[in-house]
This record gives structure tokens, sequence and C-alpha cells, in this order.
């Protein structure tokens, strides 16, 4: 008997069909974010990271050019199983050459390389409007900003880039999650915190005046607590954007790293999937503070694969991930992150669910901790194994990365 199949009685033992969760795990896709391959630098502006995001490492071969980073991303997608999505900010746009894009009026026909790249792959494309990294951020504000000017840059940019989502989803057939962050907020106390959520949110209405196609194009709104210059007050905090996204009909989205550290993400799906059809998530690994590190097999990351599945909502969370690190090699850091967002998945899809929930409306709650705690040593890793042979990738990826890496990314 092989590995698998001993797991697979082990599992049955416990009510769980290893073949159900293999069959559920394929088909979950996983919105994977190109910046990791060149350290969220893009392709418009190339300014210096601002709005507290910040990139520490160098590690050689980080993507210079579009060519590059899409090399990287098959060397990395070769390397992952399951179904993908790619996940652009607008810095990304791709212009003909010595042209300046302007942010306030990209179109679709700078992402004409990546739509080909995508359709090319069978995978649907994401989006996020870049607030960012860019000299019209003007003292870490954009939407929020006192300056007539300043915002109207930004609503611009705003609603070009809904519309360039809906061009993604008509292109690719795929429907595209386009999500709204910005950066504003203070690095010390303010004398005023109302004033710059008003204005972000009339700017945000303006934004979403601009139509588009709800079935073809999800709009998330993703709060913060705080980021390194804006310790004291951000303008898109946790309530506004829940209470807005509610005002407005659109989804709310999660990134487990915007969150005071004795909050966590895990427990907030519940609630969320109460009362919106759809959630979306950033998943990433904070160490203290939104640091973004890569993704790890870890408690909070398996709670909250766990949530997802033991509520039915595989079909209702648009999961992607979102960390950047220059202090290892940037593949391996997105093949790591990603299918370790995966591996708690098929954890989660690998729990009892139904019989753990019956023990607890039973109030059989010794029983419960004690299957709870066999279950975290089941072989879990065999199954993965199995899920791995199925999708001809390779298990051990390292070697693979390296020979890439002497190859081609100490040569840039």
């Amino acid at each position: 008997m092989n590995r698998y199949e001993s797991a697979k009685e082990i599992y049955a033992k416990y009510g769980v069909d290893t073949e159900k969760a293999l069959e559920a795990l394929k088909n979950v896709p996983i919105s994977v974010h190109c910046w990791q391959g060149d350290d969220v630098v893009g392709f418009d502006s190339r300014e210096t990271l601002s709005g507290g995001i910040q990139t520490t490492g160098n590690y050689p071969g980080k993507a210079n050019t579009p060519e590059e980073l899409m090399a990287d991303l098959d060397k990395a997608f070769s390397l992952i199983p399951g179904k993908k999505k790619l996940n652009l900010h607008a810095c990304y746009a791709i212009g003909e050459p010595g042209e300046k894009i302007d942010r306030s009026k990209i179109e679709p026909r700078h992402f004409k390389k990546w739509v080909d790249y995508a359709k090319e792959r069978n995978m649907g494309i994401d989006f996020n409007p870049t607030f960012f990294a860019h000299p019209m951020v003007k003292d870490n504000l954009t939407l929020s900003s006192p300056d007539g000017d300043t915002r109207n840059y930004w609503i611009e940019h705003g609603k070009a880039c809904i519309r360039i989502s809906e061009y993604f989803a008509n292109e690719t057939g795929i429907p595209c999650v386009m999500n709204i962050w910005i950066p504003d907020g203070y690095k010390d106390i303010p004398a005023d915190r109302m004033g710059p959520r008003a204005r972000f949110k009339d700017s945000l209405d303006k934004i979403l005046a601009q139509p588009y196609d709800k079935k073809k194009v999800y709009i998330t709104l993703e709060s913060k607590v705080f980021g390194i210059g804006l310790e004291s007050y951000t303008v898109g905090s946790g309530e506004f954007c829940l209470s807005y996204s509610n005002y407005k009909g659109i989804t709310p989205l999660m990134d487990n790293g915007h969150y005071h550290p004795t909050e966590v993400v895990s427990d907030k799906i519940s609630a969320l999937l109460l009362f919106n059809e759809k959630i979306a998530l950033h998943v990433t690994r904070p160490v203290r503070w939104d640091s973004d590190h890569v993704v790890l097999f870890d408690d909070e990351t398996k709670e909250i694969a766990k949530e997802i599945v033991r509520n039915d909502a595989l079909d209702r969370v648009f999961i992607a991930t979102d960390y950047f690190d220059a202090s290892i090699n940037r593949i391996s850091a997105w093949i790591t992150g990603v299918r370790n967002v995966q591996k708690a998945l098929l954890f989660a899809l690998l729990q009892p669910n139904g019989a753990l929930k019956k023990l607890q409306d039973e109030n059989r709650l010794t029983e419960l901790m004690a299957i709870s705690e066999e279950l975290k040593t089941a072989p879990v890793g065999d199954v993965w194994d199995e899920f791995l042979r199925r999708e001809n990738v390779t298990g051990n990826y390292i070697d693979e990365v390296l020979k890439y890496e002497k190859e081609i990314l100490v040569n840039r």
C-alpha cells in the first residue's frame, strides 16, 4: 500500500473522503500577486515606495522588464499546482517605447500584453488601482486629500481602473476582482478625523459612478490599521471600509496583516459571510505589523481556510495572496506562499467538519478538543503529495528554482 492509500484509510476513519477533498482543492482559484517578482516597483512611474509600504532585502534577480516578470511568473506557476489567477496592480501598465503613462488616463491598451499572457494560460486577471509610489501622492494623501486637484486625479485613476477591470473580464471570460486600497493617513495625532473620511467617501462615490457590469467586476474595499509614517491615523479604517462596503453594496476585502495584533481575520469571516454574497481575502503573514512576509502553513492560515471550508464558502470567497520579500529568492517566495495557502485549504477539506460541529452543538467539548488535536498529526502531507502528483508538479521545487536562479536571475 502506498502512502496516499494509507492516508486515505486513516482519514476514512474520521469520516473524511480524501478524493472529494482533492477534487475540491483543484478547482479553487488562487489569485497570485505579480508584485512579489519586482518588489512592487511596476513599470510606469518607478517611484520609491510610499504610503507605509516597504520592501526589504536586495536578493539578486529582481525582474526589471515586463518580459522578465512574465518569465518569472511562468516559472512560479509551473511549480504551483491547481487553478491560478493573475493579480495585477495598475503600476504594471505597459506602454509603447518611450511613452510616459499617466495613471489618471491609463487605458485597456496598456494591459493588452497582460491579457494576451493570461489568455494563453487560460487564467483570469484581478486588478488593483495603485494609489501609492507616485508624484501625485501629496503628503501621504490621495482620495482624502484636501486638495481638489489631487483628489480628482485619483478619482479619474479609479474610474479608469474600473474600465480596465471590465476589459479583463470581457477578454478572459472570468470575472475580475478590483480592489481599492489607499495609503492615506497621518504620522501623528490629527486635528480632524472626520474631514479626510468624508472626502474619501465622496471620492469613492464618484469612482463608483463609473458604469460597470456587476456580474463581471467585483469591486472590493480594503482597510488598514497603520503603516510606516502613518502610525496615528489611517483614513480607510476597518469601520469605515466595512460601513462603506455595506452602504454601496460592494465586496469587503480583509488583508490579515491589516488589523491589530490581537485580531484575527479567521474570526471575522463567518460574520461577513452572513451579510455578504461574496467576500475577499488578501492572505499574507504579519510579523508584529503589516510586514507582508511569505505565507506559512501556520495556525492562522489554517484557521482562515477552515472558516472558508466549514461554511461551504469556497465559491463565495475570493482568495488572493499579497506579500513581497526581497531578502530571499522571489520565485521561491511565490511558490512557498501560494502552496501554503493551498495546503491550508487541503487541511481544512480533510476535517470532519459536520461531525465536529455536532460535537460542539451537543456540548461534547472534551471529544471536540481531543479529535481536533488528533487531526493535527493526520497525514495531510501524504494527501498533498498525491495532489502534486496528479497536477504533475514536483514536490521538491527548490532545485528547479536554484537552477533558474543560476541560469537566469543572476545574469540580470
